[in-house]
């Protein structure tokens, strides 16, 4: 665990909101093909509608929270599933609360 990585990454609203959403799929989302959102995640097509922008710009954002730690990844078909890593993220929280 990166903090400054971390820190990049939380430092985007749209990337912030994504976080939000993903908190609590069910309230922000329509289920994609039947898809279980608080086990399995929100494809990356739902966010790109979410968020209005180009899927490009969505797939890049949902890369850096990736890359930092506070998303899973879960490749079902031909889509991508994305859903909040609470274990990294509860860390994160202690490393504040330790070190800041």
């Amino acid at each position: 665990m990166e903090p400054i990585i971390i820190f990049k990454a939380l430092s985007n609203e749209s990337r912030l909101q994504i976080l939000q959403w993903l908190k609590e799929p069910d309230r922000h989302f329509v289920p994609h093909e039947g898809i279980d959102m608080r086990k399995t995640g929100v494809c990356v097509n739902q966010i790109t509608q979410r968020l209005k922008m180009t899927q490009s710009t969505a797939s890049q954002y949902l890369s850096i929270l990736l890359r930092a730690g506070l998303i899973q990844a879960e490749r079902i078909g031909k889509y991508t599933y994305y859903k909040r890593d609470e274990r990294a993220i509860g860390e994160i929280a202690e490393l504040l609360k330790r070190e800041i």
